[in-house]
Formats: structure tokens, C-alpha cells, sequence
């Protein structure tokens, strides 16, 4: 059994509201995608892989790019309650799902995790790395924070188009950028030390961050000289949990390893995109069973891993 903890999806009535409240959701090129939109073809996709069970996580755009704060709380319990029957009904393909919040009101969204995880059994809550242009250390979402630190549930970090870095829209390395600066911001925030137990899983494996090991370890202390959150900041880095959708990347994978270790990484392969042969699934696994490591640690890498940080059984 394997676990995919980053799949997407955008479920028919909460697309549908959505797309009526403003249509510019459907210009998303997730929106677009049967695998992500139609739950038959999705289904039909996934039994070539009886093995492996999805994590789903709502598909872009963020739910407060198009949306006014009050569609918004209406748009997440629709979207949360959706994500939770699916869970209940196909037991054998979702093991799980991820809370969708609407962060253009933080008191709602507070709001809306305590229903998504006590009452539905979401398990965790899913942030964009900017919110509407706002990065993920601004004072207002630390309520947000110390709440799942309390819930001892990950928080998804999942990357956002950002205009200024990214002009033709491609997210090739935009997107990266983006994860590496949520991540430096968090830590430079001083995130670890208010929460010690709080979790993050970024998508595509830590994006920049492994690579940039050295620089991590000599620049920010120059930098940011006192203000730095720890002697030794790459161990806040560190203590980020990471999915492996680096697209078939075995090296890639050997590089967040290094840095990461095994403990910190989970099978995520960015499911249902990559073509209508779920290429990316399959491509993923492979590269996880390519890595030079000893197979107690793949199998933490594409199960137990997930199983203890979700708190789920199989």
C-alpha cells in the first residue's frame, strides 16, 4: 500500500458554485482538466493503481483569488463537506482529505478548520504560499498556526502563481521560488520556536531549499545576524515535511533526502495531472524505488510516513 498525500481535485457542486460566482475560475487550467473535474474518469484513472491510496487536496486556483471573503465561507463548507463524503464513499481510493479555508476572513477560516477536522475528519488544512499577495508570516495567521499546532495536523503549503516573478503564467520556476520564500519566511518568522510541533508539507519536495543547503547555512546568519531564529537555521528548514513530486526525479529526490532525511518526506505525485494515463503517478513511485536508500526508509517514504502524520490507519 502507498499513499499519495498531494493529489487534486475539484469537486462538481463546489466548481459549479464557483464558477457561477464568478466565472474567471474556469480560465484555471485545473478547471479545465476531466481528471480533476470528472470523478468518473478520475476513478477509472486511479484502479490502474489498486495500490495506492489519494490524499485530495482541492485543486487551484486559491479559493479567495475570485472570491468575495463572504462566497468564500460558503464556497469551503461546500467544497470540506464534499471532500468528506468522497472520503466516506470510496474508502478504497481516498484514505483522506485536506481542509479548504477561506483566508480572506481569518475568523471564519478559524472557523471553518474546527468543523473541517472535528466534525467532517479532514486531516489538516491547505494554504496557498501567498494569500491574495499576503506572505504566510503575517502577524493575522498566526491564530491559524497555533491552532493546527494544536491539532498536531499538517498544514499543506501548495505554490501560487505570482505575476511579478512568473509573467507568462507557467509556474516553471516561479513556483519553486515561491515555496523556497513561504519556507524562509516561516522560519525567519520564528515559526519552530512559537510552535516546536507544527507541521508543513510543501509541495515538490522543498522546491529550492535542499539544493541551497550551504547557502542557507552561511548566508542567513549574515543576514540576518541577531534576528536569526536559530544558531543553526538550515535545522528549521529541516523540520519542513515534503512531498516527492519532482516529476520522476531520482536525483532530485536524492538531494531532499540529504538534506530532508527519509522521516521528512511523503509520496506526493501531483495526481491526476501529467496526461490521462496518470503518468506522473507512475513515474513518481518509480523514482522513489530508484533512490539509493535502504528499503525500510522507501517504505516510510510511500506509507508509514503519512500513516503517523495524518494519524490514519489502514
Amino acid at each position: 500500500m502507498k499513499i499519495d498525500v498531494f493529489a487534486h481535485i475539484l469537486p462538481e457542486k463546489y466548481l459549479k458554485t464557483y464558477s457561477q460566482k464568478n466565472k474567471a475560475v474556469l480560465k484555471n487550467v485545473e478547471a479545465r482538466t476531466r481528471t480533476v473535474t470528472d470523478l468518473n474518469v478520475r476513478l477509472r484513472l486511479m484502479d490502474r493503481y489498486p495500490d495506492v491510496l489519494q490524499v485530495i487536496t482541492l485543486a487551484q486556483p486559491a479559493l479567495e483569488k475570485y472570491a468575495s471573503p463572504e462566497d468564500a465561507v460558503e464556497l469551503a463548507k461546500i467544497a470540506n463537506d464534499e471532500l468528506a463524503e468522497l472520503v466516506v464513499k470510496y474508502p478504497d481510493k481516498f484514505i483522506a482529505a485536506v481542509a479548504c479555508l477561506p483566508m480572506n476572513d481569518v475568523e471564519a477560516a478559524l472557523e471553518e478548520t474546527d468543523r473541517a477536522i472535528t466534525q467532517l475528519g479532514l486531516k489538516g488544512v491547505q494554504l496557498y504560499s501567498r494569500i491574495n499577495g499576503e506572505p504566510l508570516d503575517n502577524p493575522k495567521f498566526k491564530p491559524l498556526y497555533e491552532k493546527m499546532a494544536r491539532y498536531d495536523l499538517p498544514i499543506w503549503i501548495h505554490p501560487c502563481p505570482y505575476e511579478k516573478l512568473d509573467p507568462f503564467g507557467s509556474g516553471i520556476f516561479g513556483w519553486p521560488f515561491e515555496t523556497a520564500s513561504a519556507m524562509l519566511r516561516l522560519v525567519v518568522s520564528g515559526i519552530f520556536n512559537d510552535y516546536p510541533n507544527i507541521k508543513f508539507i510543501t509541495h515538490h519536495c522543498g522546491s529550492m531549499v535542499p539544493y541551497f543547503e550551504k547557502r542557507i547555512k552561511w548566508a542567513m546568519p549574515l543576514v540576518f545576524g541577531v534576528n536569526c531564529p536559530a544558531p543553526n537555521p538550515e535545522e528549521h528548514f529541516r523540520k519542513f515535511y515534503n512531498d516527492t513530486a519532482v516529476y520522476g526525479s531520482t536525483p532530485a529526490l536524492m538531494c531532499a533526502y540529504a538534506f530532508f532525511g527519509a522521516d521528512h518526506m511523503l509520496l506526493g505525485t501531483d495526481a491526476p495531472l501529467g496526461g490521462s494515463n496518470t503518468g506522473l503517478t507512475r513515474e513518481t513511485i518509480l523514482s522513489v524505488e530508484r533512490m539509493n536508500i535502504p528499503d525500510i526508509e522507501k517504505e516510510k517514504i510511500l506509507l508509514h510516513n503519512a500513516l503517523n502524520l495524518l494519524k490514519l490507519s489502514t
